[in-house]
């Protein structure tokens, strides 16, 4: 027979990528000698096992190679179960195997896979399990380590440093083995070009200046943001000036009080897509509760600001009496102009939008900027009933209340472009023609 070996290796595993795959090869011919040999290759290195075949590399130009009539093996052999399945990925995988009459080999069955056998479908069943098992088992356990790091040591556990610090060596790695191997640990230290910028921002931000004004001050400056200042931890981003979100961040952070502090942005796992799970999670990041922070008992570096300034800070708070407004078409509207999405806003005591086209109060004013548009929340309203008619063709009079029409946009993901010029209102459908609304049909 002629067979495909799989194998992976993923960045988890601390392995050489070529040891490893020899071991996973010399097990896979030792499983097929006698029987046939090994014609072809595909070996993952840095996929994770939780990935489906599809989404990784190696994996899915296997299947793409099964498909093809003239293939060049007829059986496929791994080295080990859990370096090509993960929970259930056996039982959405050897369908394909049989539709295109692939058998495959695993050490854990002895040889060949019986797709129809309840034994080796049990025994698949289980070996899935006790990879998932072990992949949550090391998460839990990795995690309660780093907690614990962080509690009761304060030790720095890598990631970019906040602006306003730099890393400097620490010593020896806290674990033998690393240390060993000439690995060393890091603190933070504050950076001279850079801390005592964080300092007058919490200086100001205590003076009762907004978070505009203080980003606008350092644009007016020209002190480097935190991406231009440490352009080699920042490449993802764009090194041009300082933004409300940037400086919401800093005098948000914790870290600035010399404790050290983990799990403010936790990983987190979505379904790429909920209507076929076969396609498995995105890894994601979300900003946690303050409840759900891990900070040191005990100082871990110098502190730029003292803890007491530090909670005054957060106190500080918009003027009161905004929490009650309700915008309902919040997020559903995008300018006729520059197609930016239009902002909530507070005008002649009645819910409206705006849009600055691209302006905040962070910066100066372009004088070749166009008028800022505004438009009051009930202007909209009254025309949404026009305009569901339009989009669903149903009889005139048969329009629901507008909340049930909002609940429809947002359940469609329609967006509603407003058109200053014309005074028309428009829905945005993918792929299709526009549906409009204009003053005469308002």
């Amino acid at each position: 027979m002629r067979f495909a070996f799989y194998g992976r290796v993923s960045t988890e595993d601390h392995q050489d990528p070529v040891t490893s795959r020899a071991r996973q090869r010399a097990q896979a011919e030792a499983l097929v000698a006698g029987s046939g040999r090994i014609v072809a290759e595909f070996f993952d290195v840095g996929e994770s096992r939780v990935l489906p075949w599809s989404r990784r590399t190696q994996a899915a130009a296997l299947v793409l190679a099964m498909a093809d009539p003239d293939r060049a093996f007829d059986a496929i052999v791994v080295g080990e179960y859990e370096r090509a399945f993960y929970g259930n990925q056996f039982s959405l995988m050897a369908p394909l195997f049989e539709h295109y009459g692939v058998q495959l080999w695993l050490p854990e069955a002895g040889g060949r896979v019986d797709f129809q056998a309840e034994g080796h479908e049990r025994l698949m069943a289980e070996l899935g399990m006790q990879s998932k098992r072990e992949i949550t088992r090391t998460r839990i356990r990795v995690r309660t380590a780093m907690a614990a790091q962080v509690s009761v040591q304060g030790r720095y556990l890598g990631g970019r440093p906040p602006y306003g610090y730099r890393l400097v060596d620490a010593g020896p790695h806290p674990n033998r083995a690393h240390a060993a191997w000439g690995r060393r640990a890091h603190r933070l230290e504050p950076d001279p070009a850079t801390a005592e910028i964080v300092k007058w921002m919490f200086g100001r931000r205590l003076a009762g200046h907004s978070l505009a004004r203080i980003t606008r001050a350092l644009n007016d400056m020209d002190i480097p943001c935190p991406s231009a200042a440490d352009p080699q931890r920042n490449a993802h981003r764009s090194a041009a000036r300082w933004t409300l979100t940037t400086v919401r961040a800093i005098l948000a952070n914790p870290r600035y009080t010399g404790h050290e502090v983990w799990n403010r942005q936790p990983s987190a796992y979505d379904l790429i897509d909920t209507s076929n799970t076969g396609l498995g999670h995105r890894q994601i990041q979300r900003w946690s509760l303050p409840e759900d922070w891990v900070i040191s008992e005990r100082p871990a570096h110098e502190a730029l600001v003292s803890q007491s300034d530090f909670v005054a800070v957060q106190g500080i708070r918009a003027p009161s009496g905004r929490s009650n407004r309700t915008y309902r078409l919040a997020g559903l509207l995008r300018c006729g102009s520059c197609h930016r999405r239009l902002e909530s806003c507070w005008s002649g005591n009645r819910a409206a939008y705006r849009c600055r086209h691209g302006h905040t109060s962070a910066s100066h004013a372009d004088p070749q900027r166009p008028k800022n548009l505004y438009v009051g929340e009930d202007h909209l309203m009254a025309r949404l009933p026009a305009l569901y008619l339009l989009l669903t063709g149903e009889p005139v009079g048969r329009a629901p209340g507008v909340e049930e029409i909002i609940g429809y946009l947002r359940a469609r993901h329609i967006d509603l472009v407003y058109d200053r010029v014309r005074g028309a209102l428009r829905a945005d459908v993918s792929g299709a023609t526009p549906v409009v609304v204009d003053r005469q049909a308002g």
